[in-house]
């Protein structure tokens, strides 16, 4: 049985090596302890990187946690590495705000709300990783809903959909 430092240990091996949001239930698969005792030792965890003057944190996101830059060191960081510009059509944007919004929704209902055909759109959206398929929604035809991915989140600095800016009621 691991002592709570090592735990705390292996947590920050794994995030830092995956270098991705890795599920909660992955690392009580892993690190073989119970759900409680987890999420106490998280808390703390990420307490003391929120407290320190480390320049990394560990974010909670959907469900699961990743460790990444602290925004003060953005610019330092991007001195390093030049990450490649995710470029976005105004389609793509409004396809992917109407899906932010409402899902999980279908291909129909957003064709709907934006008056065009979004098939290549979704496409490219998919094939970024920025959205993802939902499942069928039990109607006709079980049209496939889609729903904004993890990497949605992350490419918009968000930890949850929560944090989207509230619409105006005035504007529908």
């Amino acid at each position: 049985m691991l002592m709570r430092d090592d735990i705390k240990a292996g947590i920050e091996a794994l995030l830092f090596v995956s270098g991705e949001r890795l599920d909660m239930d992955e690392l009580l698969e892993i690190l073989q302890i119970g759900e409680e005792e987890f999420k106490s030792i998280m808390q703390e965890l990420m307490l003391e990187y929120h407290q320190s003057a480390r320049g990394l944190q560990i974010i909670s996101l959907e469900g699961g946690y990743i460790m990444a830059t602290k925004p003060e060191f953005t610019e330092l960081v991007s001195k390093l590495t030049k990450p490649a510009r995710l470029r976005l059509s105004t389609a793509a944007l409004e396809t992917l705000a109407v899906i932010a919004y409402r899902q999980p929704v279908t291909r129909a209902e957003i064709e709907q709300i934006r008056g065009v055909k979004v098939e290549r759109v979704l496409s490219n959206l998919l094939e970024k990783g920025i959205i993802r398929e939902d499942g069928h929604k039990d109607a006709a035809g079980k049209p496939i809903l889609y729903r904004t991915s993890y990497e949605f989140l992350k490419i918009f600095g968000l930890s949850s959909l929560e944090e989207l800016p509230q619409l105006d009621p005035d504007a529908e």
